[in-house]
Protein backbone atom coordinates (compact mmCIF):
# COMPACT_ATOMS: atom_id res chain seq x y z
CA UNK A 1 0.00 0.00 0.00
CA UNK A 2 1.28 3.28 -0.68
CA UNK A 3 2.53 5.60 1.79
CA UNK A 4 1.22 9.01 2.18
CA UNK A 5 4.71 10.04 1.11
CA UNK A 6 5.02 7.62 -1.92
CA UNK A 7 1.61 9.16 -3.03
CA UNK A 8 3.02 12.54 -3.32
CA UNK A 9 6.48 11.92 -4.85
CA UNK A 10 4.49 9.32 -7.57
CA UNK A 11 1.45 11.70 -7.90
CA UNK A 12 2.17 15.22 -6.82
CA UNK A 13 5.83 15.92 -6.91
CA UNK A 14 7.17 17.09 -10.47
CA UNK A 15 9.84 19.24 -11.67
CA UNK A 16 9.51 23.27 -10.45
CA UNK A 17 8.82 25.33 -13.33
CA UNK A 18 10.77 28.22 -11.27
CA UNK A 19 7.89 29.79 -9.32
CA UNK A 20 8.72 28.62 -6.26
CA UNK A 21 12.16 29.17 -4.65
CA UNK A 22 11.32 25.86 -2.55
CA UNK A 23 8.40 23.63 -3.25
CA UNK A 24 6.93 20.37 -2.44
CA UNK A 25 9.18 18.11 0.19
CA UNK A 26 9.72 21.13 3.04
CA UNK A 27 7.56 22.20 5.91
CA UNK A 28 6.78 25.23 3.91
CA UNK A 29 7.05 26.33 0.42
CA UNK A 30 9.05 29.84 -0.65
CA UNK A 31 7.70 32.50 -3.01
CA UNK A 32 9.67 35.22 -4.77
CA UNK A 33 7.24 37.80 -5.77
CA UNK A 34 7.94 39.80 -8.62
CA UNK A 35 9.25 43.17 -7.40
CA UNK A 36 6.26 45.51 -7.45
CA UNK A 37 3.12 43.26 -7.39
CA UNK A 38 0.86 42.41 -5.06
CA UNK A 39 -0.41 38.36 -4.67
CA UNK A 40 -3.79 37.78 -4.77
CA UNK A 41 -4.43 34.69 -2.94
CA UNK A 42 -7.78 32.63 -2.71
CA UNK A 43 -8.97 28.90 -1.31
CA UNK A 44 -11.97 26.78 -2.20
CA UNK A 45 -13.17 23.43 -0.36
CA UNK A 46 -15.12 20.79 -2.78
CA UNK A 47 -16.34 18.16 -0.57
CA UNK A 48 -17.51 14.92 -2.35
CA UNK A 49 -21.70 14.79 -1.93
CA UNK A 50 -22.05 18.49 -1.46
CA UNK A 51 -19.42 20.12 -4.02
CA UNK A 52 -19.66 17.02 -6.33
CA UNK A 53 -21.52 14.04 -7.23
CA UNK A 54 -20.17 10.51 -5.40
CA UNK A 55 -17.81 8.29 -7.84
CA UNK A 56 -17.56 11.56 -9.91
CA UNK A 57 -14.97 11.47 -13.13
CA UNK A 58 -11.61 11.68 -11.08
CA UNK A 59 -9.89 13.76 -14.24
CA UNK A 60 -13.05 15.75 -14.54
CA UNK A 61 -12.71 16.43 -10.44
CA UNK A 62 -8.89 17.08 -10.74
CA UNK A 63 -9.42 19.98 -13.67
CA UNK A 64 -12.76 21.49 -11.59
CA UNK A 65 -10.98 21.63 -8.39
CA UNK A 66 -8.24 23.69 -9.76
CA UNK A 67 -10.41 25.60 -12.13
CA UNK A 68 -12.92 26.72 -9.47
CA UNK A 69 -9.51 28.66 -7.67
CA UNK A 70 -8.11 30.02 -10.99
CA UNK A 71 -11.62 31.69 -11.39
CA UNK A 72 -11.14 33.72 -8.56
CA UNK A 73 -7.85 35.40 -9.86
CA UNK A 74 -9.41 35.65 -12.79
CA UNK A 75 -11.97 37.49 -11.40
CA UNK A 76 -9.52 39.80 -10.28
CA UNK A 77 -7.32 40.08 -12.93
CA UNK A 78 -4.26 38.58 -11.60
CA UNK A 79 -2.00 36.19 -13.19
CA UNK A 80 -1.28 32.86 -11.85
CA UNK A 81 1.96 31.52 -10.13
CA UNK A 82 1.20 28.10 -8.01
CA UNK A 83 -1.41 26.45 -5.56
CA UNK A 84 -1.11 24.06 -2.87
CA UNK A 85 -3.38 21.11 -2.44
CA UNK A 86 -5.30 19.60 0.36
CA UNK A 87 -6.39 16.26 -0.43
CA UNK A 88 -8.88 13.98 2.32
CA UNK A 89 -8.86 10.89 1.07
CA UNK A 90 -10.88 7.23 2.06
CA UNK A 91 -8.06 4.98 0.48
CA UNK A 92 -4.99 5.18 -1.91
CA UNK A 93 -6.61 4.08 -5.30
CA UNK A 94 -3.28 4.74 -7.94
CA UNK A 95 -6.20 4.43 -10.30
CA UNK A 96 -8.23 7.17 -9.08
CA UNK A 97 -4.84 9.38 -8.12
CA UNK A 98 -3.72 8.94 -11.57
CA UNK A 99 -6.71 10.26 -13.46
CA UNK A 100 -7.22 13.05 -10.30
CA UNK A 101 -3.98 14.52 -10.86
CA UNK A 102 -3.45 14.40 -14.94
CA UNK A 103 -6.78 16.11 -15.09
CA UNK A 104 -5.46 19.24 -12.57
CA UNK A 105 -2.08 19.33 -14.02
CA UNK A 106 -3.61 19.57 -17.57
CA UNK A 107 -5.06 22.94 -16.41
CA UNK A 108 -2.17 23.32 -14.37
CA UNK A 109 0.15 23.82 -16.80
CA UNK A 110 -2.25 25.66 -19.58
CA UNK A 111 -1.65 28.39 -17.23
CA UNK A 112 2.24 27.75 -16.07
CA UNK A 113 0.67 27.44 -12.53
CA UNK A 114 3.00 25.19 -10.30
CA UNK A 115 1.57 22.65 -7.56
CA UNK A 116 4.09 24.12 -4.49
CA UNK A 117 2.60 22.28 -1.67
CA UNK A 118 -0.14 20.47 0.31
CA UNK A 119 -1.30 17.62 3.14
CA UNK A 120 -2.49 14.52 2.08
CA UNK A 121 -4.79 12.73 5.01
CA UNK A 122 -6.96 9.63 5.10
CA UNK A 123 -11.19 10.51 5.60
CA UNK A 124 -14.09 11.41 3.45
CA UNK A 125 -13.49 12.75 0.13
CA UNK A 126 -12.81 16.66 -0.43
CA UNK A 127 -10.01 18.80 -1.79
CA UNK A 128 -9.02 21.94 -0.45
CA UNK A 129 -7.03 24.02 -3.23
CA UNK A 130 -5.20 27.48 -2.36
CA UNK A 131 -4.12 29.24 -5.29
CA UNK A 132 -1.61 32.46 -5.43
CA UNK A 133 -1.34 34.79 -8.41
CA UNK A 134 -0.05 38.08 -9.00
CA UNK A 135 -1.29 41.53 -9.70
CA UNK A 136 0.22 45.13 -10.04
CA UNK A 137 -1.14 47.65 -7.55
CA UNK A 138 -4.26 49.63 -8.08
CA UNK A 139 -5.37 47.21 -11.12
CA UNK A 140 -6.95 44.46 -9.14
CA UNK A 141 -11.14 44.52 -10.66
CA UNK A 142 -12.22 44.85 -6.82
CA UNK A 143 -16.36 44.08 -6.01
CA UNK A 144 -16.68 47.80 -4.85
CA UNK A 145 -15.57 49.46 -8.15
CA UNK A 146 -18.81 49.75 -9.81
CA UNK A 147 -20.41 52.71 -10.29
CA UNK A 148 -23.90 54.74 -11.61
CA UNK A 149 -23.86 54.57 -15.51
CA UNK A 150 -21.36 51.26 -15.46
CA UNK A 151 -22.30 48.67 -18.15
CA UNK A 152 -22.86 45.13 -16.63
CA UNK A 153 -21.04 42.46 -18.92
CA UNK A 154 -20.97 39.04 -18.75
CA UNK A 155 -18.26 36.67 -20.44
CA UNK A 156 -19.37 33.17 -22.26
CA UNK A 157 -22.82 31.71 -21.63
CA UNK A 158 -24.76 30.85 -18.51
CA UNK A 159 -27.02 27.53 -17.43
CA UNK A 160 -25.65 24.71 -18.78
CA UNK A 161 -24.07 23.31 -15.51
CA UNK A 162 -27.82 24.10 -13.68
CA UNK A 163 -29.57 22.43 -16.73
CA UNK A 164 -26.90 19.57 -16.19
CA UNK A 165 -27.81 19.05 -12.45
CA UNK A 166 -31.72 18.84 -13.14
CA UNK A 167 -30.92 16.39 -16.25
CA UNK A 168 -29.15 14.19 -13.59
CA UNK A 169 -31.77 14.82 -10.58
CA UNK A 170 -34.44 14.20 -13.17
CA UNK A 171 -36.09 17.49 -12.64
CA UNK A 172 -36.71 17.57 -16.57
CA UNK A 173 -36.10 15.39 -19.23
CA UNK A 174 -33.18 15.78 -21.24
CA UNK A 175 -31.63 13.56 -24.15
CA UNK A 176 -28.49 12.01 -23.76
CA UNK A 177 -26.78 14.50 -25.92
CA UNK A 178 -27.88 17.66 -24.59
CA UNK A 179 -26.96 15.87 -20.99
CA UNK A 180 -23.56 15.12 -22.59
CA UNK A 181 -22.98 18.89 -23.52
CA UNK A 182 -24.64 20.65 -20.31
CA UNK A 183 -22.42 18.12 -17.85
CA UNK A 184 -18.88 19.34 -19.30
CA UNK A 185 -19.93 22.83 -18.75
CA UNK A 186 -21.13 21.48 -14.84
CA UNK A 187 -17.52 19.04 -14.68
CA UNK A 188 -14.78 21.21 -16.85
CA UNK A 189 -15.45 24.76 -16.42
CA UNK A 190 -12.98 27.30 -18.01
CA UNK A 191 -11.33 30.00 -15.63
CA UNK A 192 -11.69 32.86 -17.89
CA UNK A 193 -7.89 33.80 -16.82
CA UNK A 194 -6.90 35.86 -20.14
CA UNK A 195 -9.81 38.16 -20.34
CA UNK A 196 -9.99 38.67 -16.45
CA UNK A 197 -5.80 39.95 -16.95
CA UNK A 198 -6.50 41.69 -20.32
CA UNK A 199 -9.73 43.92 -18.33
CA UNK A 200 -7.58 44.31 -15.48
CA UNK A 201 -4.15 45.79 -17.25
CA UNK A 202 -5.51 48.77 -18.95
CA UNK A 203 -7.30 49.03 -17.50
CA UNK A 204 -11.28 48.68 -18.72
CA UNK A 205 -13.14 47.20 -16.20
CA UNK A 206 -13.84 48.27 -12.71
CA UNK A 207 -15.52 45.63 -10.92
CA UNK A 208 -15.52 41.69 -11.16
CA UNK A 209 -16.60 38.55 -9.70
CA UNK A 210 -16.74 35.51 -10.83
CA UNK A 211 -20.68 33.31 -11.03
CA UNK A 212 -20.43 30.59 -8.92
CA UNK A 213 -23.46 30.79 -6.57
CA UNK A 214 -26.16 32.39 -9.82
CA UNK A 215 -25.71 35.59 -11.34
CA UNK A 216 -28.59 36.92 -9.20
CA UNK A 217 -26.73 36.13 -5.76
CA UNK A 218 -23.04 36.79 -7.05
CA UNK A 219 -24.13 40.51 -8.57
CA UNK A 220 -25.26 41.31 -5.88
CA UNK A 221 -21.71 41.02 -3.99
CA UNK A 222 -20.86 44.19 -6.05
CA UNK A 223 -24.08 45.61 -5.63
CA UNK A 224 -23.53 45.59 -2.04
CA UNK A 225 -19.78 46.24 -1.79
CA UNK A 226 -19.73 49.31 -4.47
CA UNK A 227 -23.66 50.93 -3.02
CA UNK A 228 -25.29 50.87 -5.78
CA UNK A 229 -27.94 49.23 -7.87
CA UNK A 230 -28.63 47.32 -11.24
CA UNK A 231 -30.96 46.67 -14.08
CA UNK A 232 -30.79 43.52 -15.11
CA UNK A 233 -31.50 42.46 -19.05
CA UNK A 234 -33.15 38.95 -18.18
CA UNK A 235 -33.63 38.16 -21.40
CA UNK A 236 -30.55 39.23 -22.48
CA UNK A 237 -28.59 36.66 -20.48
CA UNK A 238 -26.37 34.42 -23.03
CA UNK A 239 -28.05 30.74 -22.25
CA UNK A 240 -25.65 27.67 -23.01
CA UNK A 241 -26.42 25.96 -26.05
CA UNK A 242 -28.41 23.38 -24.39
CA UNK A 243 -29.92 25.29 -22.65
CA UNK A 244 -31.04 27.68 -25.54
CA UNK A 245 -33.59 25.15 -26.82
CA UNK A 246 -35.53 25.05 -23.89
CA UNK A 247 -38.38 26.88 -22.72
CA UNK A 248 -38.32 30.89 -22.01
CA UNK A 249 -39.00 30.48 -18.21
CA UNK A 250 -36.68 27.91 -17.71
CA UNK A 251 -34.04 29.73 -19.33
CA UNK A 252 -34.74 32.97 -17.53
CA UNK A 253 -34.63 30.88 -14.53
CA UNK A 254 -31.53 28.85 -15.01
CA UNK A 255 -28.95 31.80 -16.31
CA UNK A 256 -30.12 33.85 -13.71
CA UNK A 257 -29.47 31.77 -10.72
CA UNK A 258 -28.21 28.95 -11.55
CA UNK A 259 -24.88 28.94 -10.48
CA UNK A 260 -21.68 26.67 -10.92
CA UNK A 261 -20.99 28.41 -14.04
CA UNK A 262 -17.36 30.39 -13.41
CA UNK A 263 -18.16 33.12 -16.03
CA UNK A 264 -16.95 36.39 -15.06
CA UNK A 265 -19.62 39.45 -14.39
CA UNK A 266 -17.79 42.55 -14.49
CA UNK A 267 -18.87 46.31 -15.03
CA UNK A 268 -17.04 49.07 -17.24
CA UNK A 269 -17.90 52.70 -18.50
CA UNK A 270 -20.15 52.69 -21.27
CA UNK A 271 -17.42 54.87 -23.14
CA UNK A 272 -15.55 51.52 -22.72
CA UNK A 273 -17.82 49.13 -25.03
CA UNK A 274 -15.79 49.01 -28.32
CA UNK A 275 -12.62 48.18 -26.25
CA UNK A 276 -14.46 45.38 -24.14
CA UNK A 277 -15.21 43.91 -26.94
CA UNK A 278 -11.70 44.31 -28.84
CA UNK A 279 -10.51 43.01 -25.72
CA UNK A 280 -12.91 39.88 -25.36
CA UNK A 281 -12.36 39.36 -29.33
CA UNK A 282 -8.40 39.31 -28.45
CA UNK A 283 -8.94 36.88 -25.33
CA UNK A 284 -11.01 34.09 -27.29
CA UNK A 285 -14.05 34.85 -25.30
CA UNK A 286 -17.24 35.97 -26.18
CA UNK A 287 -18.66 38.87 -23.99
CA UNK A 288 -22.11 40.14 -23.45
CA UNK A 289 -23.99 43.25 -22.42
CA UNK A 290 -26.74 42.27 -19.86
CA UNK A 291 -27.73 45.78 -18.12
CA UNK A 292 -26.96 48.78 -15.96
CA UNK A 293 -25.45 49.90 -12.76
CA UNK A 294 -28.00 52.41 -10.80
CA UNK A 295 -27.67 54.85 -8.30
CA UNK A 296 -30.70 54.39 -7.48
CA UNK A 297 -30.13 50.87 -4.57
CA UNK A 298 -31.36 47.19 -5.27
CA UNK A 299 -31.30 44.91 -8.40
CA UNK A 300 -34.58 45.64 -10.60
CA UNK A 301 -35.16 42.50 -13.71
CA UNK A 302 -37.04 43.86 -16.65
CA UNK A 303 -37.36 41.49 -20.25
CA UNK A 304 -36.31 42.19 -23.64
CA UNK A 305 -38.93 44.99 -24.17
CA UNK A 306 -37.82 46.42 -21.01
CA UNK A 307 -40.96 45.39 -18.95
CA UNK A 308 -40.63 44.80 -15.16
CA UNK A 309 -40.23 40.72 -14.41
CA UNK A 310 -41.46 39.59 -11.11
CA UNK A 311 -39.11 36.29 -10.48
CA UNK A 312 -38.92 34.66 -7.52
CA UNK A 313 -35.52 33.50 -7.97
CA UNK A 314 -32.06 33.67 -5.31
CA UNK A 315 -28.61 32.27 -5.73
CA UNK A 316 -27.11 29.67 -3.72
CA UNK A 317 -26.12 29.21 0.04
CA UNK A 318 -23.96 26.46 1.15
CA UNK A 319 -25.84 26.62 4.63
CA UNK A 320 -29.59 27.22 3.57
CA UNK A 321 -29.00 25.00 0.53
CA UNK A 322 -30.76 27.08 -1.72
Amino acid sequence: MLSEFDLIKRYFRRARSGHAVLGIGDDCALLAPTPGMQTAVSTDLLIEGRHFFAGADPRMLGHKCLAVNLSDLAAMGAKPVGFTLALSLPGADPEWLEAFSSGMFALADQHDCELIGGDTTRGPLAICITVFGEIAPGHALRRDAARAGHDIWISGTLGDARLALAGYWKEIALDGEALAHAALRMHQPTPRIELGRALAVVPIAHAALDISDGLIGDLGHILEASRVGATLDVDALPAGPALAGQSLALRRRFTLAGGDDYELCFTAPASQREAVIATAAAAGTPVTRVGTIDAQPGLRLVDAAGKSLEMDVQGWDHFSGQ
